[in-house]
């Protein structure tokens, strides 16, 4: 995380959803209305294909991973060991402080 401040930064609260493909994914969907400011500071922090990287705290882990772009608005993945440190299980709500930094 750089010492700069974020180009943006966000809490918002969202159940945990599951994207079946080979193998089971975990997300929290990005409620709409943030989807315009994300966007926006995407144009400084994307790296490509729409992905915005970004670090997000839930409870006490903090962790890096990219918003996935999704039917206009952005998905936020979430790693196992972030989910088993927060005692989080699918449809559980994640209450999650998310920053995008500049590139």
């Amino acid at each position: 995380m750089s010492d700069a401040p974020p180009l943006l930064e966000i809490v918002f609260a969202g159940p945990v959803i599951e994207w079946r493909g080979p193998a089971p994914f975990f997300f929290v969907a990005l409620p709409d209305d943030h989807a315009e400011a994300v966007r926006a500071a995407a144009r400084a922090a994307s790296y490509g294909w729409g992905v915005v990287p970004v670090t997000a705290t839930i409870g006490a882990t903090r962790f890096t991973t990219s918003l996935l772009p999704r039917a206009g608005g952005y998905l936020l993945p979430l790693k196992d060991k972030v989910r088993r440190a927060a005692g989080l299980v699918l449809g559980d709500v994640a209450v999650v402080v998310m920053r995008v930094d500049a590139t």
